[in-house]
């Protein structure tokens, strides 16, 4: 084989593994759109398939083939990652809710003395 044709064609490989890489690595959570652009149907293999688990069902590109380059996801894996996703974005905003609890305390504090001040304050001026 030519060098070139093999230093192209290894190009080519490598960029076909790095991509399969990409994909691998954007399946998290529940897809709403395969990176080809194809919609994600919600498929449910049928019972007359041999299958051990018929009735199991899948996050599906609408133009799915088997290489690789377009979604097909367990249904049940993206929906626990959603779900765990869902509930880090909760924790966070406990965490949110807490903090602004103690700094609308804080306010409060401070605006009571700031009162209390200018009330000193006139005191003064008044009574003088």
């Amino acid at each position: 084989m030519d060098p070139a044709e093999e230093k192209r064609n290894s190009k080519r490989q490598i960029d076909y593994n790095n991509m399969l890489g990409f994909m691998a690595d954007s399946e998290y959570g529940i897809p709403r759109k395969c990176p080809c652009g194809g919609r994600i149907i919600d498929e449910v293999r049928r019972k007359d398939e041999y299958d051990t688990h018929p009735g199991k069902r899948f996050f599906t590109c609408i133009n799915h083939e088997a290489d690789g380059f377009h979604y097909r996801q367990p249904w049940v894996i993206g929906v626990q990652e959603e779900i765990e996703r869902l509930t880090k974005r909760v924790v966070e905003a406990e965490d949110v809710m807490r903090e602004m609890s103690k700094v609308t305390k804080q306010i409060e504090t401070l605006e009571v003395q700031i009162l209390s001040g200018q009330v000193a304050d006139l005191e003064k001026v008044c009574f003088e």
